[in-house]
C-alpha cells in the first residue's frame, strides 16, 4: 500500500497535473537550465518515478561517478520518505532499485550511438528497460543524425527518455536549433523564481511546476 501511496504522491504528479507535458511510450523530452541549478534532481525525480511502477530504467551519466547518480536517488528517495513518513521506505528502496542501471561515461570517448547499442545489448540479453535518462551530455557536440538515432531506438522499443541539457535560454527558439528541438515531445526549462525554483514547460502545452528550495523536489 505506501508502495502506491508514493506513487500517488512523487514528486512526478505535480508536473503531471501543473503541465500535462510528461512522455508517451515512445517519446523523449528535456529538461534545460544553467549549470548546478537541479537537472541532474529533476531527472532523478522521473526515474524514480518509473521504478516505483516496476519498469526498467537506465540511467546514464556523463558528468557524474555512478556512486554520485546513486547518492543522488538514495537522497531524493529519503526526501520523499521524509515528507510522507513511510516505514517501510528501505524494504521499497531495496526493491525498485533492482530495476535501476546506471552507467558513466566520458563524451569525448562514448557517444550517443554507442549509448544506443549499450541499452539495445541489455535488452537483448533479457533485462527491462522502458526508460532512459541521459544525463550530463553535451548535446551541442552531438550530431542532429546520432540524435536522430537515438530518438528512433526509443520510439521503436516504446521507451521513454529524459535528457539535460546546459543553457540559460528560457525561450524554446534559443535551446537548440530547430533540427534538434523537433525531436524532443518535451522540452521544460528550469530557472529562479524568487526564493523558489520554477520548472516551465517551453514545448508540448504549457505551464510550470515549483521545486522546493531545500529539498529539489517538484512541489506545489
Amino acid at each position: 500500500m505506501e508502495k502506491q501511496d508514493l506513487i500517488e504522491h512523487s514528486p512526478v504528479r505535480f508536473f503531471d497535473n501543473a503541465t500535462n507535458a510528461g512522455l508517451k511510450a515512445g517519446e523523449i523530452g528535456l529538461i534545460t537550465a544553467k549549470k548546478g541549478l537541479g537537472k541532474t534532481s529533476v531527472l532523478v525525480q522521473f526515474g524514480i518515478d518509473t521504478l516505483l511502477n516496476d519498469k526498467g530504467l537506465v540511467h546514464v551519466s556523463f558528468d557524474q561517478q555512478s556512486s554520485n547518480v546513486i547518492s543522488w536517488y538514495s537522497s531524493v528517495l529519503a526526501e520523499i520518505a521524509k515528507k510522507k513518513n513511510f516505514s517501510t521506505m528501505s524494504e521499497i528502496t531495496e526493491d525498485i532499485v533492482k530495476n535501476r542501471i546506471v552507467l558513466n561515461f566520458n563524451q569525448e570517448t562514448f557517444t550517443l550511438p554507442k549509448v544506443v547499442n549499450t541499452v539495445k545489448s541489455l535488452k537483448d540479453g533479457g533485462t527491462n528497460i522502458e526508460a532512459v535518462v541521459v544525463d550530463g551530455l553535451d548535446i551541442a557536440k552531438v550530431s542532429t543524425a546520432d540524435l536522430k538515432a537515438f530518438a528512433d531506438f526509443v520510439k521503436s522499443n516504446k521507451m521513454t527518455a529524459w535528457f539535460s541539457g546546459t543553457t540559460e535560454a528560457a525561450t524554446l527558439k534559443d535551446t537548440l536549433p530547430e533540427d534538434k528541438l523537433k525531436l524532443f515531445s518535451t522540452v521544460a526549462h528550469l530557472a529562479s523564481e524568487g526564493k523558489d525554483l520554477a520548472l516551465t514547460v517551453l514545448k508540448n502545452g504549457e505551464g510550470k511546476v515549483k521545486l522546493d528550495a531545500k529539498t529539489m523536489l517538484m512541489s506545489k
